[in-house]
């Protein structure tokens, strides 16, 4: 640690984290890398981000029922339907992101890194009528993906391994091969990467 102020601040999250813990969260999401370190759980980083969540709940409503740490600038909806490899908790801690699994499903591989602002939506208005919702549809984001800042992931969309999503692009249809690079509006392939 930095210092003295470091360690306090550390310890404070911990203490605290544990028992907003006890009340929202799954455990099976407090584990892993996040909620390891040098001095064993108590200095690990995910407590900070246990504790800062708790709050945000309790203080300003945000995310009620999400069974695992969310960042604050981060929105999720219908968290019941997304699936992920605790260990990639870091991906719910970004600022601006939005992930929406209303009447369909969000799976995200092992190993992907999302980036600040991306959205993942699994339905949509419908066109004709804002009012109405269309009917939802997976999104499968493959293990070992990078999805660039601002990138939007519409519903139906399949990403395979290793897909590396550009910055700002709009992904409206699936690349389910993977292993290459997308970008633009709407995203196309860019090049092909080596498996």
């Amino acid at each position: 640690m930095k210092n003295i102020w470091e360690v306090i601040k550390r310890l404070w999250c911990f203490i605290w984290g544990n028992i907003l813990a006890f009340f929202l969260y799954d455990k099976k999401y407090l584990q892993g890398e996040w909620f390891e370190g040098s001095h064993g759980r108590v200095l690990a980083p995910g407590w900070k981000w246990v504790y800062h969540d708790g709050l945000s709940r309790l203080f300003q409503g945000s995310n009620i029922g999400v069974p695992w740490p969310v960042g604050f600038g981060c929105r999720v909806v219908g968290s019941e339907n997304i699936k992920f490899d605790p260990a990639d908790l870091k991906n719910f801690q970004g600022i601006g992101n939005y992930y929406q699994a209303m009447g369909g499903s969000i799976t995200i591989g092992k190993g992907t890194w999302i980036a600040a602002g991306v959205g993942m939506i699994a339905s949509n208005h419908d066109v004709n009528d804002p009012d109405k919702r269309q009917a939802g549809k997976d999104v499968v984001i493959g293990e070992k993906c990078w999805i660039g800042m601002n990138a939007l992931i519409l519903p139906g969309v399949v990403l395979g391994p290793h897909t590396s999503v550009g910055a700002g692009a709009v992904v409206t249809k699936s690349f389910s091969e993977g292993y290459c690079v997308i970008a633009g509006n709407p995203a196309k392939l860019i090049r092909n990467i080596e498996k």
